[in-house]
């Protein structure tokens, strides 16, 4: 299926691994042209190296309240327009409610939830010029709550509202917005979640996984390409009618309504 992504231009977050990683090198092998961010300079530079279509780094920490304007100028300036904001970068800390700070909590907010805003804000007038879109990298704890990762929950579920409100806005201006919430994608991170589990459980880290998605009720974990993919075709022609969606990207593992 052709995309028509082809000839332009995205802005990618927390593009250096992981899932943001997968959708620059979907995207680039669609054809669009993008600014890839991340706090990781040599991470975004050998990535660029790699992309069919021509890309554009931005070492950026997306904390910094000015960081986000900065990204979308230099697009601008760099490519003339831009077509579509993909909202990934951010990762909160897990663990027991109790032991985790308000440093904590403020520095999960920082990045994914004002860093997205943030973006989405600086984006909107270019995106809104182009008849543009946003794909915002939320997650299913937005949906179902945890015990180990309030912080994360918290934030994702704050990701999901503010996708439903430039939704709304975005039928008035001419942009789409709408998420994606992965389950358990196979990461660095996951990796390392199951790296931890195996050694507190005394076990090997197959044996971890497969207790992993068994306790999870999923037959395997996803990859980053999975949600890549829709990433690309949320961004297309083929998806003008999505808007506001909130598509859980999980295997199963959502099963409230």
């Amino acid at each position: 299926m052709d995309l028509q992504l082809a000839g332009k231009v995205g802005i990618v977050t927390g593009a250096s691994r992981g899932i943001g990683r997968a959708i620059a090198q979907t995207l680039s092998g669609e054809g669009m042209r993008l600014t890839l961010v991340a706090r990781s300079r040599e991470q975004l530079e050998e990535l660029s190296a790699s992309l069919a279509a021509e890309s554009f780094v931005q070492a950026a920490d997306l904390r910094s309240p000015e960081a986000p304007a900065v990204v979308v100028a230099a697009t601008l300036e760099r490519f003339g327009r831009l077509d579509l904001l993909v909202n990934n970068a951010g990762a909160t800390k897990r663990g027991d409610f109790f032991s985790l700070s308000d440093d904590d909590w403020i520095d999960g907010f920082a990045l994914k939830f004002y860093g997205a805003m943030r973006c989405s804000r600086a984006a909107w007038p270019y995106l809104r010029a182009g008849g543009g879109s946003i794909v915002n990298i939320a997650g299913i704890g937005g949906r179902t709550g945890s015990a180990d990762f309030t912080i994360g929950g918290a934030v994702n579920s704050a990701m999901l509202n503010l996708t439903k409100a430039l939704a709304d806005r975005g039928v008035i201006d001419g942009v789409r917005v709408n998420a994606i919430n992965p389950g358990s994608i196979v990461t660095e991170r996951l990796k390392l979640r199951l790296r931890t589990l195996a050694a507190e459980q005394g076990v090997e880290e197959a044996e971890a996984a497969r207790a992993m998605t068994l306790a999870s009720r999923v037959s395997r974990f996803g990859e980053p390409v999975e949600i890549a993919s829709a990433v690309a075709f949320l961004a297309s022609p083929q998806a003008s009618y999505f808007q506001g969606a909130l598509l859980d990207i999980d295997g199963g593992q959502t099963r409230t309504l």
